[in-house]
């Protein structure tokens, strides 16, 4: 049995002369929940489509479970399971309805589907609303419902893309449960998103920014090694004036609002604490309290976005 189901060497797309995707190599184990985290527009979906076989590799190899995607895609899909980030359910038709349409699409037999629409009904907690027209049901619900569309025919790897794209918190929680119960049976989970929170709970994290992968490791390790400075977090009665004061100073790799509070990133922070209380003293801002902490994920992938675009990733 093959160690790694998914395999990237140089995977390039070019549309036009424009690049999508630049070059990116990665490996990800069987049975691993591995992340791609980056903006709209970085390159996440594309290299999805390549990997799949929808779109056409430029540049460079992959291989899913050993087959080439750009020639056997349709011996491949027998074997994969893909959310995109649109809802790909039938509005029209049930809940019960869509699991068996997709179900005949995979060719599953009728015992097996009558078995399968069962169980994707009780994972998605669906029980009791498994006639109801599929427009009438909410996000939550329609984010499982598609999920167990997209495995009804018990892929070894599932791709999903930002499958949890304004769904509310409680739901994405209930979601990334069921991610992990398949990657406990040895499935291989690759999950684009652009939630802070959601990568943390990937065992692999790849940074991926303007088509590029520029950093990737277990988000603690991420942490660890990507980080360029430390991180000060400022709590004050006025953090849109003290953001501009900050930033005039010109001390700082960054200085952002999380929430309420101010982080900003210097390499030795901790010798700007008494000028940083100065300045902001002088702008009239009220500081409650001024304390070095450890990085965010979202402060290591900005500093990761930051680093020269010639420091590529292997993997």
């Amino acid at each position: 049995m093959e160690e790694y189901t998914i395999e990237a060497t140089d995977l390039t797309k070019y549309f036009g002369d424009f690049l999508a995707v630049d070059h990116v190599s990665f490996k990800v184990k069987r049975g691993e929940v591995y992340g791609w985290l980056g903006p709209n527009g970085a390159g996440k979906t594309t290299t999805i489509r390549m990997l799949l076989g929808l779109l056409k590799i430029t540049e460079g190899q992959a291989r899913v479970l050993g087959y080439d995607p750009g020639t056997q895609a349709k011996d491949m899909q027998a074997h994969v399971g893909y959310m995109s980030q649109l809802f790909t359910l039938y509005q029209d038709l049930t809940a019960a309805e869509n699991i068996r349409f997709y179900g005949q699409v995979y060719g599953l037999n009728r015992r097996t589907l009558h078995r399968r629409q069962a169980e994707i009904i009780e994972m998605a907690g669906l029980e009791g609303r498994q006639h109801v027209l599929t427009s009438n049901l909410s996000g939550g619900w329609k984010q499982r419902l598609a999920l167990g569309c997209a495995i009804i025919h018990r892929p070894q790897v599932v791709f999903l893309d930002e499958p949890t794209a304004g769904v509310d918190p409680i739901s994405r929680r209930r979601f990334w449960k069921l991610i992990y119960d398949m990657a406990q049976e040895g499935v291989t989970i690759l999950v684009t998103t652009h939630y802070m929170d959601e990568a943390e709970l990937c065992q692999r994290v790849g940074f991926i920014s303007e088509g590029r992968l520029i950093a990737l490791d277990t988000p603690d390790q991420l942490k660890q090694t990507q980080m360029r400075g430390q991180v000060l977090e400022i709590d004050c009665d006025q953090p849109a004036l003290a953001i501009p004061a900050l930033q005039a100073m010109g001390a700082f790799e960054e200085v952002a609002l999380y929430g309420a509070l101010i982080h900003a990133v210097a390499p030795d922070i901790e010798t700007l604490k008494p000028q940083i209380a100065k300045v902001l003293q002088q702008a009239g801002i009220s500081v409650r309290t001024m304390d070095v902490i450890a990085p965010s994920l979202e402060d290591v992938f900005i500093s990761s976005v930051r680093r020269p675009a010639n420091e590529r990733v292997q993997a």
